[in-house]
């Protein structure tokens, strides 16, 4: 019995001292992304993978742009989408994530997150798109290293380039080119919308722009982009 607790006990402190080093791995690329672009994230590499499956030879679209090179269209759009209070919140809305819990307790399991846009960028960096209480806990640490260092304007800027924005792409713009032909800076106010639109199931909507849902999502999203604060 002794000699079992020996044991468990080793098991016990190796894990513990795994899960910091992970947390410390992640901190230090947290920290090199202050002021350096990602080259990759968590959520391309299952993409690349996912297309690779179909077509080995696939490739991501994907092209990163500074933020002073994105519409203000595109900007005011994801933030009325995703996150009215983005310049307000510490990383957490904490109404959101009050009525996430209602709905989880509800359905008896954890269908609704409440994410501002820092957890979906912890979330994209370095997690899987898997739900799960152990997963929401990660990327709430991840969210508090991020809205630690990293100023709002770097936060969304992180975000707009690398988000799915359909199969294969990633950024605003990448998909700016795939849908509408153009560039992420030159994104008109309906465009900016109807690509905001699509961020929640960006694979699905990329194939049903025309159900009543999309349409009904891009007229919210227009109707308040008016009103979202961006960083300057």
């Amino acid at each position: 019995m002794k000699k079992l607790l020996g044991w468990l006990g080793k098991a016990v402190a190796a894990t513990i001292a795994l899960v910091l080093l992970y947390q410390l791995w992640v901190f230090a690329h947290v920290l090199w992304w202050i002021d350096h672009n990602p080259r990759s994230t968590a959520f391309m590499a299952a993409g690349l993978e996912r297309q690779q499956d179909k077509n080995p030879d696939a490739e991501l679209r994907h092209k990163w742009v500074p933020y002073d090179r994105i519409s203000i269209n595109l900007k005011r759009a994801i933030v009325a989408a995703e996150d009215g209070k983005f310049l307000t919140h510490e990383g957490f809305d904490v109404e959101g994530i009050q009525n996430a819990v209602r709905k989880n307790l509800k359905k008896g399991k954890l269908v609704a997150g409440g994410s501002t846009i820092s957890q979906q960028l912890a979330k994209n960096l370095f997690l899987s798109g898997d739900r799960s209480f152990i997963r929401k806990g990660q990327e709430a640490i991840i969210t508090l290293m991020i809205e630690a260092t990293w100023s709002k304007r770097r936060i969304l800027e992180v975000y707009l380039n690398v988000i799915e924005w359909g199969n294969g792409v990633y950024g605003a713009e990448a998909a700016a080119r795939r849908y509408y032909k153009t560039s992420a800076a030159k994104l008109s106010r309906d465009q900016a919308a109807r690509m905001a639109a699509m961020v929640p199931n960006p694979r699905w909507y990329e194939n049903h722009r025309s159900s009543r849902a999309y349409q009904r999502r891009v007229a919210v999203i227009k109707r308040y982009m008016g009103y979202a604060q961006v960083p300057r």
